[in-house]
């Protein structure tokens, strides 16, 4: 069993006993952890909230190899103070939170989670769209506060969405998926993507393609799933939402820094939007008193998009195969940088 593969990547320490030291960032199944444990030494930061950077940097400070989240920061200040670090599996998709350039420079390849959370991601984004567009939670608030007096004609109208049109904003893999589900409810469905060039899959036919500015001014609904890059950031701002139609209603389940949060309030407050639905925000978890949730017509919550049993067992899988790979010398089923392979040492 190699401990290098023939390539730049950076070499697995082995200790006296032949085995590596891995630290995990969240606990995962435990017929997981058995498959880390059989061949390296395995430490788990136990509990929901993630570890501190200070904590991140202490306990990796000798393990080759970190099965972190979305929600853990991979710098090249992690790197300094883990010269031994060798693969990082990001139990995620989205991989923003890790420096990927810094990991390909120190010969660190990366990991990450395709494919397997887009149909629970795509059906969370949906849900989002039907509880803004019929006023859900809104509902069910107003019940709750003794508000709900009768049935009364003019009670609590919403967006109907048959006939009406949703606009996919990044056409991958779960923008596709919400396409699949929206043309199920009979809307139209418009898609913009930021290469321009991507395939669109059999039986999304009826999905006209359509530039940026366009997709806002055309759509009743906007659903939002483009990845977090530099030139993502505020992507959706307050020209674009200005752009949209007057009771329009904005969907998040990307990552929050693609929506510009403060324009988007404004924008709520002043009923040019209709409402938001957000699996996402800018700071999560999102303070308390940030003024989003105090809007009857913003539903927040807490970055659930993957959050089924199947879909995250299956993630935490991927998560444990790329990092075992990683460990082995071997090349990642599911690698973000694969250009570590082929750089130089």
């Amino acid at each position: 069993m190699p401990d290098r593969p023939a390539s730049g990547a950076r070499p697995v320490v082995r200790r006296d006993d032949g085995r590596a030291r891995v630290f995990l960032a969240r606990p995962i199944p435990d017929q997981l952890m058995r498959r880390i444990a059989e061949v390296a030494h395995v430490e788990v930061h136990e509990g929901s909230d993630p570890p501190s950077a200070r904590e991140l940097a202490v306990r990796c400070r000798d393990v080759d190899g970190l099965l972190a989240t979305s929600a853990d920061r991979v710098d090249e200040a992690l790197l300094e103070a883990c010269p031994d670090l060798a693969v990082v599996s990001n139990l995620a998709v989205g991989y923003d939170n890790v420096d990927v350039p810094a990991m390909t420079r120190r010969g660190v390849p990366v990991g990450n989670t395709p494919g397997v959370l887009t149909e629970a991601t795509a059906d969370l984004a949906f849900a989002l769209v039907l509880v803004t567009a019929r006023r859900v939670v809104e509902a069910r608030d107003a019940v709750l506060a003794g508000r709900w007096k009768g049935w009364d004609p003019g009670f609590m109208l919403g967006m109907e969405l048959a006939g009406s049109t949703i606009g996919i904003l990044g056409a991958g893999r779960i923008g596709q998926a919400v396409a699949r589900r929206a043309l199920a409810f009979q809307m139209g469905v418009l898609a913009w993507s930021r290469s321009g060039a991507t395939a669109l899959a059999p039986g999304l036919e009826a999905v006209e393609r359509v530039g940026f500015d366009e997709l806002f001014e055309r759509s009743d609904v906007v659903s939002i799933h483009v990845s977090l890059a530099p030139e993502t950031v505020h992507l959706v701002g307050a020209r674009e939402l200005a752009l949209m139609k007057a009771g329009a209603l904005l969907v998040n389940t990307a990552r929050g820094p693609v929506v510009d949060q403060a324009a988007l309030t404004d924008a709520l407050r002043s009923g040019s939007l209709g409402g938001a639905g957000l699996d996402v925000v800018e700071v999560e978890p999102i303070p308390l008193d940030d003024p989003l949730l105090g809007l009857a017509n913003c539903v927040v919550l807490p970055h659930v998009g993957s959050a089924t049993t199947a879909t995250r067992t299956a993630m935490a899988s991927l998560a444990v195969d790329n990092l075992l790979a990683g460990l082995r010398g071997e090349v990642l089923p599911a690698c973000v940088n694969p250009e570590v392979y082929t750089s130089a040492s």
